[in-house]
């Protein structure tokens, strides 16, 4: 009842809805674009559903795909679990890399087909892959073709503008939410998770108002979002929101005074259903 009662707050912002952008799965499937840059797959946390695993394996090569598993987000997950799950669901190789100083470890990473991210703690992980010299050669592999992403930290990880934490002073407030360095795997957008869950509404409008070139896309629990190019499609039990406000009337904040807005988009997405955004329409000069 709380996320519901945030969701009703917000929606004085939340001024326009485009449901015609939602489109038939079938219309949108991922690898059917002609992105030079692999498929991204950011999961709410709470669970990755095993139909998610069955079909990213299939798309990397079923028998030939090789996954790699980079569990340094986390302090107590040794990836294993998540390695024996993707070999469950038809990935034919499926490894952990759980030493980034090992010789060959740049090698294995070129060489996967996807690289996935179990949860924990996206800031660590980045100082980890800082700490080795390996953030670009995780960039280098997506811009390859392959297929990346993770969940919940894993998640959160894709974007370049990257948040963790609560909102300081307060949500909608200028500069509340710290901007961090993600992997990028989507430039334009600013992912969280555990969205609904958490409570999380909020936090991530604050870190868009502040951003607003950036889409902001929202993962529930068990859910994932599929991304691309500029198109979202969900699969699981939950919903992804995606707030908008790139062609909004966005006010200039000074840090810690309260946000400002006319116009932003907000597309709630459930599963079996894709987003495509478009481009944003150039807003009328002020």
């Amino acid at each position: 009842m709380k996320s519901l009662f945030a969701l009703a707050a917000l929606g004085a912002v939340l001024a326009s809805w485009s449901p015609s952008e939602v489109l038939a799965p079938e219309v949108a499937s991922p690898r059917t674009s002609a992105n030079a840059a692999g498929l991204v797959v950011a999961v709410g946390g709470g669970g990755t559903p095993e139909a998610v695993f069955a079909r990213v394996a299939k798309l990397a090569g079923g028998a030939d795909a090789r996954v790699l598993v980079l569990p340094q987000a986390s302090e107590v997950n040794d990836g294993e679990g998540s390695a024996v799950i993707w070999r469950e669901q038809g990935a034919g190789e499926a490894t952990v890399l759980s030493d980034l100083g090992a010789e060959d470890a740049r090698e294995r990473i070129a060489r996967a087909h996807v690289l996935w991210i179990p949860g924990g703690s996206q800031s660590r992980l980045m100082e980890r892959l800082e700490e080795h010299g390996l953030v670009e050669a995780v960039r280098a592999a997506h811009a390859r073709g392959a297929i990346v992403g993770g969940t919940s930290a894993g998640a959160a990880v894709v974007s370049k503008v990257m948040i963790a934490g609560a909102p300081d002073p307060g949500a909608l407030r200028g500069g509340a939410m710290e901007a961090l360095e993600g992997l990028g795997f989507v430039p334009w957008a600013i992912v969280d998770q555990h969205f609904v869950e958490r409570d999380r509404l909020a936090r991530l409008l604050t870190a868009v108002l502040d951003h607003p070139t950036l889409v902001g896309i929202g993962i529930s629990e068990g859910t994932a979002a599929l991304i691309d190019g500029s198109t979202i499609e969900v699969m699981g039990r939950g919903q992804v929101l995606v707030y908008d406000a790139r062609a909004a009337e966005v006010m200039t904040t000074e840090r810690g005074a309260h946000q400002s807005a006319r116009g932003v988009t907000l597309h709630v997405v459930k599963p079996g259903e894709s987003l495509r955004l478009p481009e944003p329409p150039k807003p009328t000069p002020r």
